[in-house]
């Protein structure tokens, strides 16, 4: 679940209703502006049908909870579009062979190619490739190494979660003396790792009475999860609260929370699955919120993609060309607007 963005933008915690097909730009209200839509929702500004264009569609291999998310954004939404056509490829989590997936769509030259890449460095020649062949490249999520192996990136905002998760439990504690915190990372040798746990850190620079006591990094799965998150509890009898990257590793990191009795700090979770909402709205555990990774940033580069195939510019947008680059924002989704975001959890 390698997911880096090319910018490390600080915006306020709060909630953006993202609708995957409206490119919203960020909010700093902790009130959603508008209902969250599902990805195969209402198409980009209801836009009427227009020449025919075939996207060809690349990702990893759907091993994880968000990427099988990514690759169901991306069909939901096209299917709404009568004038698209989606080539999408298995995926793969070996550059090699995703190379090879990229390079037969642009022998079978598509219009436009979406490309989250397993490794945005190795991958970037192929993308050059393409760009040089004429077919325009909306780079998702994870960057390329260079601006000229696509035409827009779109992707979300990892700093920004930490930003956002460290503001919000910074928020319930700051009449708390000596709060404790403790952080559950995801793989160190990320660069987004890095980039969310900077973000958590500069957020508590900002609650002088909080200090984080701790710091385990699990690798993105459930088994990893409940293991760091038990050595976690057993080397911290207390603390106030935990910040957990990735809700499908926090499935594990709750399982260790319910097996060692704990329920005595606060949680927040990360990126936005439909179990740790459910959670959320129950609100009979220790999960009180979690910060957003919005896997529909796939519906939105469909959405671009088809805009780049027409010649079109994006609704809403004064400029007749799409954006370069687009960051989405990482809202905090907590009881009070739970329901609101529902619609965009993913299993």
């Amino acid at each position: 679940m390698s997911r880096t963005s090319p910018s490390r933008r600080g915006l306020l915690f709060g909630s953006a209703a993202v609708s995957a097909g409206a490119l919203l730009t960020a909010c700093t209200s902790n009130e959603p502006k508008q209902q969250a839509q599902p990805a195969g929702g209402t198409p980009a500004a209801a836009d009427k049908p227009g020449q025919a264009v075939t996207i060809g569609f690349a990702g990893p291999q759907a091993d994880h909870g968000w990427l099988n998310a990514i690759n169901q954004n991306a069909k939901s939404r096209a299917a709404t579009y009568p004038d698209v056509t989606l080539e999408i490829t298995e995926g793969s989590n070996d550059t090699a062979a995703q190379i090879g997936q990229v390079q037969t769509l642009i022998n079978k030259k598509v219009d436009v190619l979406v490309i989250l890449p397993a490794d945005g460095k190795a991958l970037t020649q192929v993308g050059l490739q393409a760009m040089r062949a004429g077919i325009p490249v909306v780079n998702l999520d994870r960057v390329f190494a260079s601006p000229q192996a696509y035409r827009c990136w779109i992707g979300g905002d990892n700093y920004g979660m930490g930003l956002n998760a460290g503001t919000y439990i910074g928020e319930q504690l700051k009449d708390k003396p000596n709060a404790k915190v403790v952080e559950l990372a995801g793989l160190d040798n990320l660069e987004l790792t890095r980039q969310r746990s900077q973000g958590f850190d500069d957020a508590l620079k900002n609650y002088p009475n909080i200090t984080k006591v701790a710091r385990q990094a699990a690798d993105f799965t459930v088994e990893s999860g409940q293991a760091k998150m038990a050595q976690l509890l057993q080397a911290q009898p207390a603390f106030d609260a935990l910040w957990n990257h990735d809700d499908d590793q926090g499935v594990g990191a709750l399982r260790a929370i319910a097996q060692a009795g704990r329920d005595d700090f606060l949680m927040v979770g990360g990126a936005g699955a439909k179990s740790a909402m459910d959670a959320i709205k129950a609100g009979t555990g220790v999960l009180k919120a979690t910060v957003l990774y919005p896997p529909t940033m796939a519906a939105s580069a469909i959405d671009l993609a088809r805009a780049l195939g027409q010649g079109k510019g994006v609704g809403g947008l004064a400029e007749l060309e799409i954006p370069s680059s687009l960051t989405l924002y990482s809202a905090v989704v907590t009881k009070e607007n739970v329901d609101d975001y529902l619609p965009t959890g993913f299993n």
